[in-house]
């Protein structure tokens, strides 16, 4: 996959990522976590898969105008079916507010093909690849 696919399926899952946290969406959010995703929020909890993503995300506070900036984010493939990812995240809760400290962050993305042809990359989930996120 060439680095500019690679980078083309990260973006994309952190526009979804991004847009689902500006609504505190927890099913959505969650949506993007593998069923045995490891995640550690804010807090020192050990949230796991699906259910335990989606737990966090609704018990977080209904901030006014929640949003994340990702920066310095970096790509490596390490394997055909699998994409490291990492980066900061600067969380902002309130309009006109500070952002909170830089959160440095890193996830795997795990490609599940489903019979495409070699060599084809489609990121939406009626396509043949799924990214889908791990922690």
């Amino acid at each position: 996959m060439a680095s500019s696919a690679t980078d083309d399926i990260v973006s994309g899952i952190m526009s979804r990522w991004a847009a689902a946290f500006s609504t505190l969406d927890a099913k959505v959010l969650s949506s993007l976590y593998s069923k045995n995703a490891f995640f550690f929020g804010s807090n020192p909890n050990l949230y796991r898969g699906n259910d335990g993503v989606q737990a966090y995300f609704a018990g977080l506070p209904r901030w006014s105008a929640p949003s994340v900036q990702f920066t310095d984010v970096k790509t490596a493939q390490a394997a055909s079916d699998l994409i490291n990812v990492a980066g900061t995240a600067s969380f902002i809760v309130e309009e006109g507010a500070e952002p909170l400290l830089p959160f440095p962050w890193s996830f795997t993305v795990v490609l599940l093909i489903c019979g495409c042809p070699s060599g084809v990359a489609v990121t939406d989930p009626a396509g043949c690849e799924l990214p889908v996120v791990l922690l």
